[in-house]
This record gives C-alpha cells, structure tokens and sequence, in this order.
C-alpha cells in the first residue's frame, strides 16, 4: 500500500453507547440534555450496522497477491576462484570473505524480493483487478484464494497514472464481485475493506466514507478523484476492494497518509469507474488510451473569478493552447476558462483533464466556455494523448534591453522595460512588458518573466508600454485584486496579485 508518506490501512470501530449509558454520564455531570438522550435512543433502536452477510458472501471474491522481483546485487564480496555456488563453503565466503583486493573473485548475486497486496476477482474466469504499485516490476506474481487454492497469474497490463493493474489466473467459474456506482456514495456512509494487511488474508475492516474527489497534492495519479475514508488501511491492503453496504465494490484501496508507516485514520481509494474503464481497455487492448484536447489549465480562485466576471468560483482557466491541437482547432484561447465539458460540471481545474482523458479519441465533444463575460459553446474533436515531453526553455542572452538609471518601481514593486523586436520576435507575441527586477512583494513574479495583459471585470487588455500599465494601476484601490497573463519560457500562465501589498 502506498504511504504518503503513502501506504495501506487497518482496525476498529467502537462506535455509540446505549441511552441509558448516555443518560447516566449525563447525569454525572448534574446536565439534562432530552435531545442528545432521544438521539441515543433512536441510535440504539437502529442498532449498529452488521457486516457478517457482507463479509460471508464477498470474501471468496478477494485474492491475496505474492510478487517476486529479482534483482542482481553488485559484487563486492570476495570468493575464492573457481568456487561454485553450490559448494557448502560458498556462502561463508559471500557473508564473511573479504571486500576488494586479495586477488579473489567477486560474484554478482540475483537476489529476490518479496511483495504482496491484494486484489478481487472481476470475473468467473478468472480477471483479477489489483494496484499498478502492488505488480509493479514483479518478475513472478501468484494469487491465493480464499479456500487456499494458489495459482500463478500473468499481468494483463498495468497503468501508473491510475495506479490500475488487470491480473489474468487460469480458472472457471471463480466467485466475482458485484460493481457499484461511486458517484451515488454520500459522504457518512458506511464502507469497508477486505484485504490481507500484513499477511494476514481475508481480513475486515470498516469506516465511513469521509470524503470524495480528493485531489493528492505531489502525486503521480493526478486522473483519480480518490475516496477518502477512515477505513483501517495497512500493507498488504493495496489493491483490495473498498464496498459499500450493498456488498458493491466502489473502490480499490491505494494508499494511506502516515507519518508512522500505518494506519492514521485517512486512507484514499481509487474510484471503481475509473479502475473499470482502465481494466476494460487492459482487457482489450493491453494498453490504455486516453483523451486530449491540447491546452495547458490552471485553477481559478476568488481573484480570478472577480477578474474574468464569473459570478461564482469554478472553471478551468486556459493558460495555454498547443499549436495545432484540437483546442486549437476549435477556437479555444488563452483566457477562456471552461465550466462543462462533454456536458459535466467543471467545478474545479482538476476536473477537466479526469473528464477529456476518459473520453474516447475520435470522439466529438462540446466545450461550455466563459469568455470575454459571456458564455460561448465549441465542439473538439478528442485526439490521443502522447507521452509528455518536456519543454525547451527557450529563454536566452542577448537582446536584453538595459535598464535606464532612472527607472522606477510601480505600485506592485515592478521595474519593467518593453520587449525589444528580438524578443517579440523570438517570443512570438506581438506586445508585453519584460520584468527586469520585483523589489516589492508581488509574490509570483521574478525577473525574466513578461507580462502580456491585464483582466479586469472579464475584460482582456493588452500591455503595449510600461506606462499604460503604471496608469491602469493608478486607478486601482490598495488592496484590490489585479490579474496579468504571464508568459515564462514557454509557459503561459495566470496571476493574480493585490495592489500596494
């Protein structure tokens, strides 16, 4: 299981008291509280949930998972030459022979690593679906079922940006899981986990969900809109299901945050429509293929929205457009921030790229954006996402325009000069105001950077000299929220700062 400091999950709840337990404290501490008493009883009139059907009809379905990588350790250790591996001596020389020099003979040895988690069996003949992290380089990978029938598995296909692996054992008519729909899980409710935390298989745990659409700051899977849950989660868990009260799976445990290594209370699962699609296109293909419109987002916060005249705080702000893209193609520019997508909701910037990448390339969709105050619609036809490559900074010397003696700094502690023709030129932009040094606190902006315009109450102003720009911002009221497009290399981004901070 991953640790977050990232790994699994584990125990348990002890959950409410009887009212007349409550009823007593109460009056223990010379209080009479007749809501909190009736809560109590309508508590204990509901009992507490019960897991044992749940558990007897879906543990057959959950598999623990072996894995063996072999590695080769670099020699360093002397034998003496000639001496083969079998020879009862050979390891007393490998564990207590000298290093380096003495003329001996240094042996490089494979050595195996271990490793396990869990999983859960998909279909009757035999698919299993487990983490991406859990198989990840295994040379061997053997699945044990619950009735203790052990079988080797072969890897179907593994996918790192879902932490999402497809497993394949030969056998029939194997007990499968029953999938449910994540998007119905209300934060509160109850759910639980079937794994094998440190070794110890088929073994139960339950929470409540205690949040959706968790973004993992610093992480690779930035496609998954994790479940949150405060289920016990612990090595060995990575893999396993996640069900509701139902008995459906609607996740698959991944990771936990721990400062300790354990179980802290916050464990987050991958949504099963996610895992599902992936598992379905690893079924079929072997590989999966995602989505993409060609553009480069950022969030929108309260500044922004105030900036762009959006009337509450959503979208996905455009800062770039690939050449040639899709995005490009279908009118999309730089300042647009889009709120729907393929007709969902995009609340957050995050929500985009999970929403294009699960659509299929070819495929036509439409784009609901925010420009200029108002809304405008335009279809993008879906392309195929490549692996990324890195961009070129193409900043470099020359060109550079010196500053003169009495430039100043404005209100934002700016010293700026005009982009020279060279740098237009190398930029391709037709306009901007280079920063050649920030003596104030404008957080963000360091010297290098070109600021091309202004948004203000959704309008877009381009920033022709240095002057026009200080004027605009005589006109601002300390404290007041300015946004500048930012172009850094070939990164364009959006900025907001305040006025006389």
């Amino acid at each position: 299981m991953k640790n977050m400091n990232r790994r699994p999950m584990t125990p348990s709840l002890r959950l409410g008291a009887t009212s007349a337990a409550f009823g007593a404290i109460i009056a223990l501490g010379g209080l009479t509280v007749p809501g909190f008493v009736a809560v109590a009883q309508a508590q204990a009139q509901r009992g507490l949930p019960d897991f044992t059907d749940l558990y007897e009809k879906n543990a057959a379905t959950v598999v623990s998972i072996e894995t063996r990588q072999k590695v080769r350790r670099s020699g360093g250790v002397q034998v003496p030459p000639g001496m083969d591996e079998n020879d009862p001596f050979f390891d007393f020389f490998r564990r207590f022979g000298p290093r380096g020099g003495g003329g001996g003979q240094q042996r490089d040895r494979d050595i195996e690593i271990p490793g396990s988690g869990s999983g859960f069996i998909i279909s009757a003949d035999g698919f299993i679906v487990t983490n991406h992290h859990v198989v990840e380089d295994a040379d061997e990978v053997r699945v044990l079922t619950s009735d203790k029938r052990e079988f080797k598995a072969k890897v179907i296909g593994s996918d790192k940006r879902t932490d999402t692996a497809l497993i394949k054992i030969e056998a029939r008519d194997m007990p499968k899981v029953t999938i449910g729909d994540p998007n119905k899980l209300r934060v509160g409710e109850w759910v639980v986990a079937i794994g094998q935390p440190f070794g110890l298989e088929s073994t139960m745990t339950a929470g409540i969900l205690s949040a959706k659409q968790r973004d993992i700051p610093g992480g690779s899977n930035d496609l998954v809109p994790f479940l949150q849950s405060d289920v016990a989660i612990n090595p060995g868990n990575s893999g396993g299901p996640l069900f509701n009260m139902r008995g459906e799976v609607i996740g698959i445990n991944s990771m936990i945050f721990s400062r300790s290594g354990g179980y802290q209370g916050v464990a987050f699962s991958i949504p099963i429509d996610v895992a599902m699609s992936v598992a379905e296109q690893l079924r079929d293909t072997g590989k999966v293929r995602r989505g993409r419109i060609g553009v480069s987002i950022g969030p929108v916060d309260k500044d922004k929205a105030e900036a762009f005249g959006l009337s509450r705080v959503h979208g996905a702000l455009v800062n770039e457009v690939v050449k040639g893209s899709p995005a490009e193609k279908a009118g999309i520019e730089p300042g647009d921030i889009v709120v729907k997508f393929d007709g969902k909701s995009v609340e957050r910037s995050t929500d985009l790229p999970r929403i294009v990448t699960q659509i299929k390339p070819g495929t036509r969709a439409t784009a609901q954006l925010w420009r200029k105050g108002a809304n405008k619609e335009v279809t993008v036809v879906i392309d195929e996402m490549k692996e990324d490559e890195p961009k070129a900074d193409t900043r470099k010397g020359g060109n550079k325009k010196e500053k003169e003696p009495g430039d100043k700094a404005n209100r934002l502690g700016l010293i700026l000069s005009p982009l020279t023709e060279d740098e237009k030129k190398e930029l391709k932009v037709r306009n901007g105001l280079k920063v050649e040094q920030n003596v104030g606190s404008s957080r963000g902006l360091q010297e290098g950077d070109v600021i091309l315009s202004l948004v203000t109450k959704g309008a877009v102003t381009e920033l022709r000299s240095v002057d026009q720009l200080n004027q605009l911002l005589t006109k601002a009221e300390t404290g007041s929220s300015v946004t500048f497009q930012i172009r850094r290399g070939e990164s364009t981004a959006f900025l907001s700062m305040r006025v006389g901070e």
